[in-house]
């Protein structure tokens, strides 16, 4: 019986041995099919959205046509419910999720990360005529926000904020929860700065919002792979980084955005191979 036990023991120890260095296929898997996979939320301007002509355009989306020219593949545009975005990715229907999405410790343990490629805020926007000027002001409104966001877990991390409103409305996406905030049925929006800024830019009348002065939380978005996958990382920083040094990533940015606010040259001697 104990040698049977041994054997066994001996058996599972170089099982996990053989799982622990199993071969990173993740680049070379993209490269074989020839194809990447975006996995994107399509109501998320200026980052990925349907354009007037009824393609998908935004910031990621052209950042990553390049990239993908670059490696070699063809770039397949995947819409997904934000709220199964890692149910997407874990099942293999898309190879990666880039989309505005934020770096979290909670996210980390359940996905790996490229470089973080763009900083980000947590900001409260309002109607200009509520009477709302400070998140001292929100004691029993209603707030809105993304269901599935990070904004949901910036609310939960400030409790006392959350336990003052009145409630929390949450949306499919945050053009929803725009439309909300402009039609009245929420007071306060609770949304990404590249969101809700290039949103109250783009309306006839951007007076109409107030963004009110208390940031809740600076962020970093990045793109995010199976864990396990870090040649395919590795491949897209050493493309993201590439891009800053030849000027092509602050051409892309000038599209979208007025401020530079893109975090390649800041990461770039962390993650150079």
């Amino acid at each position: 019986m104990k040698k049977i036990i041994a054997m066994l023991t001996a058996a599972l120890l170089l099982m996990t041995c053989c799982a622990a260095l199993a071969e990173d296929t993740g680049l070379a898997d993209v490269l074989a099919k020839g194809t990447f996979v975006m996995g994107f939320d399509e109501a998320y301007p200026p980052m990925g959205f349907v354009g007037e002509d009824g393609s998908y355009v935004g910031f990621d989306i052209d950042l990553a046509t390049e990239l993908t020219r670059r490696l070699g593949v063809e770039l397949v545009l995947q819409p997904i419910s934000w709220d199964a975005k890692e149910l997407e990715l874990s099942g293999k229907n898309i190879d990666c999720i880039w989309s505005g999405l934020t770096i979290t410790p909670e996210r980390q343990e359940q996905m790996l990360f490229t470089m973080p490629y763009l900083a980000n805020e947590q900001i409260l926007v309002v109607l200009a005529d509520s009477g709302i000027t400070s998140a001292a002001d929100l004691a029993g409104k209603t707030l809105g926000t993304q269901a599935g966001s990070s904004s949901v877990d910036v609310l939960d991390a400030n409790p006392e904020l959350k336990d003052s409103l009145g409630e929390i409305a949450l949306s499919d996406d945050f053009v929803s929860a725009l439309m909300d905030l402009r039609l009245g049925g929420i007071d306060v929006l609770l949304i990404d700065s590249v969101v809700g800024n290039y949103y109250i830019s783009q309306q006839d009348d951007p007076s109409m919002f107030t963004v009110l002065p208390e940031v809740l939380e600076a962020e970093e978005y990045g793109i995010a792979l199976r864990k396990g996958e870090q040649t395919l990382a590795d491949a897209l920083n050493e493309q993201l980084i590439a891009m800053d040094e030849d000027g092509t990533l602050d051409a892309i940015r000038a599209k979208w955005f007025a401020n530079d606010i893109t975090l390649i040259a800041k990461y770039a001697d962390q993650y150079k191979k």
